[in-house]
Parts: C-alpha cells; structure tokens; sequence
C-alpha cells in the first residue's frame, strides 16, 4: 500500500518514513472502526434500526445515514472526486431526526454504506503517504500555511473518532 523511495538525505527519509509509519496508523484505525460498524450494522434487523438509541434520541437508521453522509463526503474534502450520494446532505447533515420523510430504506442506506466505504478503502490505498499530509479542500493555502496540521490526515482522524462516537451509539440498540 505504501512505497518508500530511497535517497541520499537522511532527514528526507526519516521524514518519509514518519510520514508512512503515521498513515498506516491512521489508515489502520480508521478501516478497523469502519469494519466493526459494518459489522454491527449488517447485523441490525430493520426493526433495530428503526428504535431510538435512547428515549428521545435519534434513530439507528439516521446514525447510520448520518455516517454514510458524513463518509460520502470525504472524497470532495480529500480531494479524491465528488460525493456519490449529495441526497443524502440534507436528510442526515442538515435536519434532525424524524424531520424529513421520506427517508431511505434500511436496505438502501445499507447498500449505500458497503459502496461507500468499498470506495474509500480503494482511493485511500492509492493515495501516497505525503499526500495525506497535504491541505484539504475544505481550507485555504493561506490558512493550510498558518495551521500545517490541518491537512488531510488530521481529518481522517477527525472522522474516525466521530465514527467511533456514532458507533457506541448504535451499539445501544442492542
């Protein structure tokens, strides 16, 4: 998945070498936490999904759409191409729970989540280490020159805490 070029300056390659060794932890977290949700999901009945995490709480079905919407994005931020699903923005990103109806079906929003998360784990196989070190879409070089640690990493890491936080929701259904 990572290839590591050899030269002639020691500070470049050790700077390869952290480069590498921080993406494959990252990429590493992220496709575990991906892999238990799926997992989990797949084995959700309907009938789960469509329970409160708790009384008053949002629904498992908009958890998981709200995951997928939140992932579906990720190829716009990283730079990666377009988003496959913009309809499902304003269902799970811009309401509430309950606030919009129709919503998609649990099958569909399953298969999207497998297509989704099918699509990541390929682009980010392909994505160079240093890429991920580079500005994200979402910022400005101005503010990527000020804030270097804002780049495409960080959110990668940003978005496999919020999985794991939706994810100790879900497990509520249970």
């Amino acid at each position: 998945m990572f290839i590591s070029y050899p030269t002639n300056n020691k500070t470049e390659f050790h700077t390869m070498n952290q480069q590498t060794n921080l993406t494959k932890m990252a990429l590493t977290a992220w496709q575990t936490q991906v892999d238990r949700c799926s997992q989990f999901i797949d084995s959700l009945t309907q009938e789960e999904l469509l329970k409160e995490v708790a009384p008053g709480k949002n629904r498992g079905v908009y958890l998981v759409g709200h995951l997928a919407a939140v992932h579906d994005a990720l190829p716009e931020i990283l730079g990666l191409g377009k988003r496959a699903h913009p309809d499902l923005q304003p269902i799970f990103l811009q309401a509430a729970d309950k606030t919009i109806e129709p919503i998609p079906t649990v099958p569909a929003l399953k298969s999207f989540w497998a297509a989704i998360h099918d699509r990541l784990k390929t682009e980010f196989a392909k994505m160079p280490a240093e890429d991920w070190f580079k500005r994200h879409e979402s910022m400005t070089d101005a503010d990527f020159e000020k804030e270097p640690t804002r780049n495409k990493l960080s959110v990668l890491l940003n978005r496999t805490n919020h999985l794991a936080y939706h994810f100790g929701q879900l497990r509520l259904l249970k």
